[in-house]
C-alpha cells in the first residue's frame, strides 16, 4: 500500500506578487549519502500566491502536501512542516532555482529547473541485464469487458517446449510491468529467478501505464482483477504454456486481486500472496499509520489523535452510499478536526485543505479499497496458497494480516495452505533496518534471496 493516509498538512502561502509566474513543475536531484533522490515540486498559482505538492519518485511517494509556499523578489521558500522540510532558493538568470534543502539537521544543496534531470541509476546488484539465458517476448492481450489493451513481457525457459506459468500482479498505484518503485524492479528480479528455474512468467503494465491503454485513475481493485483474468485467458491460448499449471503471484494490493480471480475462475491452479492484506482496507490503513508512526518515533499522543480523526473519516466513507453527500460531510469533518488543532500544526486555510483531502478520499479506488474486506474471497479459494510476509513490513504488518488469511482459507475448507513470516524483511521483501518506506531506495537489495527461494521451491512442488 503505497497510499498511507497520515493527515499530513498542506499548503497555502503569502500575498500576491508581481514576480515571475513560477507555476508548474520544477525538478531536481538531492544527493544523500551517495544516493540520488529525484524530487519534483508542482506549484499552482492562486489568488493569494501559490500552493504546491512534492513528489519523491525514487521513494515511491507522490503528491506530498506542502504546508506553505512563499515567493517574492525571485526568492522561493517551501515548507513541509510534518516532515520538517524547508527549501530556500533564489531564481537566477538561467531560470534555475539555486538553493538549499533542509530536513531536521540535514542541509543539502538542491537546484530546481524546468527540465527533468538525468541521474545515474543506483546500484542494484540483483537486477538482471540482457542477454538473458532464456526467451522473452513482448506481448499484448485485450480486456474485452473494458476494451483496453494490456502490454507486457512473457519470459519462458526456452522458445519451444511447454511450461508451468505465473502471472505477476502489482501493488497499488500505477505500476509498470517491473513494479518499479524506489529505483528497484522487483518483478523483473522475480521473473528472472523463476524463469531460470523452469517457470514461465507473464508480467504486464497496469492499465493506463507504460504501453497499456485505459485509465488507471478511475479504476478500482475489482477492475484490476478483470485485467488479471484477461491475462489468464491469454496464457491459455499459448501452446507453450501448460494450462493446468498456471498460478498467480500478487504483491500487496495484488494479494487482494489474486484471491478474487482464483475464486471467480476455474483455471487458477495456485496463488502466492506477498504482503497481502487480511484486514478490511480502512482497518489496514489505521494499522499501517500506527506501525509507521511508531517506527518514526511519533508520540503516543499524536498517534491517538491521528487514529481518532482517521477512524471517524474512514467510518464515514465505509458507511456512505452517496459520494456527493460524502464529499461535503468529509470536508466539514476534516475542517473541524483541523480547526481544533494548535495553530502551528494546521494548514493556513483549513477549508482548502479539507476539500482536497475529501476529494482524495472519495475517488473510486480509495472508496473501494476502504470498503473491501478480503476475507469472503479467501474463504472461497480452493487452490493451493502460499502467503509470505516480511517481519518488518509496516505497510501490511504480518500481525494480524497473515493469521487472518490462514483462518479464512481454513474456514473455507482449503487443505493446502502455507504461511510464513520472514524475519527482517520489509514490505518489498528487502532485508532492512526499521522497515520504513523511506528506506526502500537506500537498500541495494531488491528482493531477498530467502523470499525468492521460498516462493520458487513452493511453486515447483505445485507443478510437478
Amino acid at each position: 500500500m503505497k497510499k498511507s493516509l497520515f493527515l499530513s498538512l498542506v499548503l497555502l502561502l503569502t500575498l500576491p506578487s508581481k514576480a515571475q509566474d513560477i507555476s508548474g513543475p520544477w525538478y531536481g536531484i538531492l544527493k544523500v549519502q551517495g544516493l540520488q533522490l529525484r524530487l519534483a515540486f508542482h506549484l499552482t498559482k492562486t489568488d493569494t500566491g501559490y500552493t504546491a505538492t512534492m513528489d519523491s519518485p525514487d521513494q515511491g511517494v507522490r503528491g506530498i502536501p506542502v504546508t506553505t509556499v512563499n515567493y517574492r523578489d525571485s526568492t522561493l521558500e517551501i515548507r513541509i512542516d510534518h516532515a520538517k522540510i524547508l527549501y530556500e532558493a533564489k531564481l537566477n538568470k538561467d531560470n534555475i532555482f539555486k538553493g538549499t534543502f533542509n530536513q531536521s539537521v540535514m542541509k543539502l544543496p538542491l537546484d530546481l529547473s524546468r527540465q527533468k534531470p538525468e541521474k545515474q541509476g543506483p546500484e542494484r546488484p540483483q537486477e538482471p541485464k540482457p542477454p538473458f539465458p532464456y526467451y522473452t517476448e513482448e506481448v499484448a492481450f485485450v480486456n474485452e469487458r473494458d476494451s483496453i489493451t494490456l502490454a507486457g513481457t512473457l519470459s519462458m525457459p526456452a522458445k519451444g517446449g511447454r511450461y508451468p506459468a505465473v502471472i505477476l500482479i502489482s501493488g497499488s498505484g500505477p505500476q509498470n510491468r517491473d513494479e518499479e518503485i524506489s529505483g528497484h524492479k522487483p518483478f523483473l528480479v522475480i521473473a528472472d529467478h523463476l524463469t531460470k528455474n523452469g517457470i514461465a512468467v507473464l508480467r504486464f503494465d497496469d492499465r493506463g501505464t507504460g504501453k497499456s491503454t485505459g485509465n488507471h485513475g478511475i479504476a478500482t481493485t475489482k477492475d484490476f482483477a478483470t485485467d488479471v483474468e484477461s491475462a489468464l485467458n491469454y496464457l491459455n491460448t499459448r501452446k507453450e504454456i501448460d494450462g493446468k499449471k498456471i498460478g498467480l503471484i500478487g504483491h500487496s494490493e495484488g494479494g487482494l486481486i489474486a484471491p478474487m480471480v482464483a475464486k471467480a475462475t476455474d483455471n487458477t491452479h495456485f496463488i502466492v500472496l506477498l504482503a497481502a492484506p487480511g484486514l478490511r482496507g480502512d482497518k489496514l490503513l489505521l494499522l499501517q499509520q500506527k506501525a509507521i508512526g511508531n517506527a518514526m518515533g511519533t508520540s503516543e499522543k499524536q498517534l491517538k489523535t491521528f487514529e481518532k480523526i482517521n477512524k471517524k473519516i474512514f467510518e464515514m466513507v465505509v458507511s456512505s452510499k452517496d459520494t456527493a453527500l460524502l464529499k461535503i460531510s468529509l470536508t466539514t469533518s476534516i475542517k473541524n478536526a483541523l480547526d481544533s488543532m494548535p495553530a502551528d500544526s494546521r494548514p493556513p486555510d483549513t477549508e482548502i485543505y479539507a476539500a482536497q483531502q475529501a476529494k482524495q478520499l472519495t475517488n473510486s479506488w480509495m472508496v473501494g479499497f476502504l470498503k473491501y474486506d478480503p476475507i469472503p474471497a479467501l474463504e472461497k479459494v480452493s487452490c493451493p496458497v502460499l502467503a509470505l510476509n516480511g517481519g518488518k513490513d509496516l505497510q501490511v504488518p504480518p500481525d494480524p494480516n497473515i493469521s487472518l488469511i490462514r483462518a479464512a482459507l481454513e474456514r473455507g475448507g482449503n487443505k493446502n495452505i502455507t504461511t510464513k513470516v520472514l524475519p527482517g524483511l520489509n514490505h518489498l521483501f528487502q532485508e532492512c533496518d526499521k522497515g520504513l518506506p523511506g528506506e526502500y531506495s537506500t537498500i541495494r537489495q531488491t528482493f531477498s534471496p530467502v523470499a525468492l527461494n521460498e516462493m520458487t521451491e513452493w511453486i515447483l512442488k505445485q507443478v510437478r
